[in-house]
């Protein structure tokens, strides 16, 4: 399955906003706390691969922030 240019920047947009969350927090200390390797993160991070969801309910757990901010970088509200 090909991923489309919409896609991949989809995914680089996804990857930075993890970053973010991240901060100065080093990908080998942060990526055990995902559930997966350094490596993993850094693909994650560049728009490489997508977020499982397991990452993605990390993320939430720990940061408190939106699924929707973190998928589209838009709060949704009521």
């Amino acid at each position: 399955m090909r991923t489309s240019a919409k896609q991949r920047s989809d995914l680089k947009a996804i990857g930075r906003r993890i970053k973010e969350l991240r901060a100065a927090e080093r990908q080998d200390d942060f990526a055990p706390f995902l559930g997966i390797t350094q490596g993993h993160l850094s693909k994650i991070e560049r728009g490489m691969q997508a977020p499982t969801v397991e990452v993605l309910l990390r993320l939430l757990e720990r940061y408190g922030k939106s699924l929707d901010w973190i998928l589209t970088g838009k709060e949704w509200r009521d």
